[in-house]
């Protein structure tokens, strides 16, 4: 029964109040008020329904201060009736012109006394206070109490009624004066509001003229002021700055990525214009030219497919489609496999390997490799004929530890601050010429990354440089939650 109930009245619900409500809210977004106007408002609202509280218990309170000034002078009526012998006389109620009237009544509820005027049997009442409808007097409130009582050991009753409607007339009096000092204190509320609104929204107001005024240009001198600002909205500023600058530091990013990335194509498009420039006047005919041309273009055609393959991929990691392919894999053939490679290519290095150990990964096992690669590329890159490069592949309780250290001309303390920035080429290396584009840790850091991994580099200026790479057993973290057993 209470189920079928719920269910009418929430049907009642979505067919009436509901429809009412959407109707409101579109209203309501039809009309365009500024947000100092809906506080107004809204102080308004607020102050009208806790004034008709504050009268309403204004009333009550008023009315029982006068019921209870009414009990104290009945409660000594009672008290000479009391200590009174005979017959009661009127002269024992010396308060019945100040409306208080009483009639007594012995055990068998028969009338001792009476002073009362009012007839208040055949009305009805709520909560002990009648309603009197009299044609000389209008309406009367008339409140009963009775109080038991002794006299001359017989048990009594008295009756009292208390006439309140000269306090009604009094408090009726006095309400409006006090429902007009209200509305003056409420109309001083909202005015001294809005003006503290107006200071209030003084800085979305800002962050709507700053937003008004953003541009590229301006990009790196708009900011919001806080001066002044006071709690959320200054947390709010804050934030809306803190966004700024790192949109700021973001787009001259971007634009330091195009123009290094225009400046690093700049070469290898030059030398290919060059040598065809001097196919065109004399390759055709010279076949030393011929072929010299045809190398210089098939290495700078290399070079610029691998830039280009850089670019694109840092390209998708910053818009976030760079996907890794990851499956369980063993980490030591592929270590193995680099090596190999990296002595058939540098034979004028020293190569060793003093540990491969077998050892579980997670991750992708080509842009993994990739990583690995460039650490390797780099040792044979910035080392010398002669040179030591260690490679090494470590079990280290469950985690992949693959180091790369070599006795190469090592780096500057500058230099490992800044070694995973884009572009970023040591001076020492541009002056011995050694190729590059300055992409190549920044990939590696971005895929060692992206497996959890962390790269610790030791260097050190003309001595040589350590990178160790760590690859987290992911398998901890599984059975350290209940995950694997």
């Amino acid at each position: 029964m209470k189920d079928r109930f719920l269910n009418w009245l929430r049907r009642v619900l979505l067919k009436t109040v509901v429809p009412l409500q959407k109707k409101k809210e579109a209203l309501m977004s039809n009309i365009r008020l500024s947000m100092n106007y809906r506080i107004s408002l809204t102080y308004m609202k607020h102050l009208l329904i806790n004034g008709i509280v504050f009268f309403a218990v204004f009333i009550v309170l008023y009315l029982t201060s006068e019921y209870h000034e009414y009990e104290r002078l009945a409660g000594r009526v009672t008290e000479r009736m009391e200590s009174g012998t005979g017959q009661i006389t009127a002269a024992e109620n010396p308060y019945s012109d100040e409306n208080i009237t009483v009639s007594v009544y012995d055990e068998a509820g028969e009338l001792l006394y009476s002073d009362i005027s009012y007839n208040t049997e055949q009305k009805s009442g709520i909560f002990g206070f009648i309603y009197y409808n009299k044609e000389d007097d209008g309406h009367l409130l008339v409140v009963s109490r009775t109080v038991p009582f002794e006299r001359e050991g017989r048990a009594l009753t008295a009756r009292f009624q208390f006439n309140m409607t000269d306090n009604c007339h009094k408090l009726f009096r006095l309400l409006p004066n006090v429902v007009l000092l209200y509305l003056a204190l409420a109309a001083v509320i909202i005015y001294e509001g809005k003006g503290d609104n107006e200071k209030l929204l003084e800085p979305i107001q800002d962050m709507t003229q700053t937003a008004g005024r953003l541009t590229v240009n301006s990009l790196g001198s708009e900011r919001i002021n806080v001066e002044g600002t006071k709690n959320e909205l200054k947390d709010l500023a804050g934030v809306i700055n803190d966004m700024l600058d790192r949109l700021e530091l973001s787009y001259e990013s971007q634009k330091q990525f195009v123009s290094d990335a225009s400046h690093e194509l700049r070469t290898p498009i030059a030398v290919i214009q060059g040598y065809t420039n001097m196919l065109a006047r004399w390759g055709a005919k010279d076949p030393e030219i011929l072929q010299e041309s045809i190398e210089a273009l098939q290495n700078e055609a290399a070079s610029m497919q691998d830039l280009v393959e850089k670019l694109l991929f840092l390209s998708r990691h910053d818009k976030k489609t760079l996907k890794l392919e990851k499956k369980r894999f063993n980490m030591r053939p592929v270590v193995e496999e680099m090596v190999k490679e990296t002595r058939l290519v540098a034979a004028n290095r020293n190569i060793e390997c003093p540990c491969l150990e077998d050892v579980i990964v997670y991750g992708d096992k080509q842009a993994l490799k990739q990583a690995v690669r460039v650490f390797i590329d780099n040792a044979c890159k910035y080392t010398q004929d002669g040179d030591t490069i260690r490679i090494s592949c470590e079990n280290v309780d469950g985690d992949c530890v693959v180091k790369v250290e070599d006795t190469g001309i090592g780096m500057t303390k500058k230099d490992v601050d800044n070694i995973f920035n884009r572009f970023y080429r040591s001076e020492h290396v541009r002056d011995r010429k050694i190729s590059g584009h300055g992409l190549g840790l920044s990939i590696a850091r971005l895929i060692i990354m992206g497996h959890t991994g962390k790269i610790k580099v030791r260097s050190q200026y003309t001595k040589g440089t350590t990178f160790t790479i760590t690859i987290p057993d992911i398998g901890k973290f599984y059975r350290g939650n209940g995950a694997v057993r």
